[in-house]
C-alpha cells in the first residue's frame, strides 16, 4: 500500500541536476524544470531563445519525469521554476511545509491524464468494481495519483484491496505491456503507450463531470518569486505569447519545433496537444482559475490525499499558495 508520509514522496524524488545551481553568478543564469513528451507552445519559445532574450540571461532547461521530482529540486535550490507541474504534486509539497506558489495555469488536460486497464481483463466503467484485488502502477503524488484515487472512490474499489506500485508513466506503460500490472495510471507519452495495451475507464469529459479536473501550473519557491518578481513576470509573458501564437495559428511548422523539443514524433505530438487547453492570461486571472477556484480545488485535492492516507495533513487554506502578481504584471508586457 501507499506509504503514509509526505517525506516519502519528496525524498524518493530527489535527483541530481548536473550540479547546476538555480541561479548562477549575479543572475546570469536561471534553471527551469519541464517535461519531455509533453508538447506545449512554450517549447517553441524555448527553442527560439525567446526566454533568454526576455530575461536577459541564459535559461538552462532540465527535464523531469514527475512533478514530485520538481518539488524536490526546488526545495534543494537546483531549479528556480517548474513549468507544468501537476497540481497534486504541488499540493503534496505545500501540505508538507514547502513554501511554493503557483504563478500561472500552464495547461488543462482532462484527456491526457488517465488510468488504463489491460485489454485482456475486459474491464470498463460498467464492471470497474472488479479491479478490487488487482495490481496497479501509479506515479505517487502526481495528477495521475489524484485521478486514480478519485476514480477508485467513484467505482467503489477499496484502496486497501489493491497492490499499488509507485512508477513513473514510462515505466508503468512497460509494466502494463508485459503484464506485470493489471492497470496503470499516467500522462503524456507514457499514457499514449499504455493505451496500446488497454482501455481507459472514463473519458476526460466524464471525469470533469465528476469534478476531477486535471491541470498543471508553473510554480516556484515563494522566496524566489518575492526576490525576482520581474524575472518571473517576464518568463510568464513569453509563455503567454507562445500560447497566443498557437491559439491563433496552430500550424505544422510550429508543431514540428514543439515536437522536437518534447522528444516526440510529429504524429504523437499532434495527438497529445490536441487534448490540451492553454488558458489565456485573462482566463487564468479569473475566478475560474487563479482568481479563486484553483485554491479551492487544491484544498479538495489535499483532503482526498489525507483521506487516502497519502499525506498526513492538509493546510487550512491554499490561498497563499497562489500568487497572481507576476501574471498580472505579465499581462501588460
Amino acid at each position: 500500500m501507499i506509504k503514509k508520509t509526505t517525506a516519502g514522496f519528496v525524498a524518493a524524488a530527489v535527483m541530481a541536476i548536473s550540479g547546476q545551481a538555480a541561479l548562477a553568478d549575479g543572475h546570469e543564469e536561471i534553471t527551469v524544470a519541464y517535461f519531455l513528451e509533453w508538447p506545449m507552445p512554450m517549447m517553441a519559445a524555448k527553442a527560439s531563445g525567446a526566454y533568454d532574450e526576455a530575461l536577459g540571461m541564459k535559461v538552462n532547461w532540465v527535464s523531469f519525469e514527475t512533478g514530485t521530482a520538481m518539488s524536490a529540486a526546488m526545495a534543494s535550490g537546483d531549479i528556480a521554476m517548474s513549468v507544468s507541474q501537476g497540481v497534486p504534486p504541488f499540493v503534496v509539497a505545500a501540505s508538507g511545509g514547502q513554501d511554493l506558489q503557483v504563478v500561472d495555469v500552464a495547461v488543462s488536460y482532462s484527456d491526457n491524464d488517465n488510468c488504463v486497464v489491460r485489454s485482456d481483463l475486459e474491464v470498463d466503467k460498467a464492471n470497474a468494481d472488479t479491479l478490487a484485488g488487482k495490481k496497479v502502477a501509479v506515479p505517487l503524488g502526481t495528477a495521475a495519483h489524484y485521478g486514480f484515487l478519485r476514480q477508485m472512490d467513484h467505482f467503489n474499489v477499496p484502496l486497501d484491496s489493491l497492490t499499488i506500485v509507485d512508477m513513473a508513466p514510462p515505466e508503468g506503460a512497460v509494466a502494463l505491456s508485459q503484464g506485470d500490472v493489471d492497470f496503470a495510471c499516467g500522462y503524456g507519452g507514457g499514457l499514449t503507450r499504455m493505451k496500446e495495451h488497454g482501455n481507459v475507464l472514463l473519458t476526460g469529459t466524464e471525469k470533469e463531470e465528476l469534478g476531477i479536473l486535471v491541470f498543471d501550473v508553473t510554480s516556484a519557491p515563494a522566496a524566489y518569486i518575492s526576490e525576482n518578481p520581474d524575472i518571473v513576470a517576464k518568463f510568464l509573458a513569453v509563455t503567454a505569447k507562445a500560447n497566443a501564437e498557437w491559439a491563433a495559428n496552430p500550424n505544422d511548422e510550429m508543431l514540428a519545433v514543439i515536437a522536437k523539443e518534447a522528444g516526440m514524433d510529429l504524429a504523437d505530438a499532434k495527438g497529445a496537444i490536441a487534448t490540451m487547453k492553454f488558458p489565456t492570461v485573462e482566463d487564468q486571472l479569473s475566478e475560474k482559475w487563479l482568481g479563486g477556484n484553483a485554491a479551492t480545488f487544491m484544498k479538495g485535492v489535499a483532503d482526498v490525499f489525507v483521506q487516502s492516507g497519502s499525506i498526513d495533513a492538509a493546510l487550512d487554506s491554499y490561498e497563499n499558495a497562489v500568487n497572481t502578481g507576476p501574471l498580472a504584471a505579465a499581462k501588460d508586457m
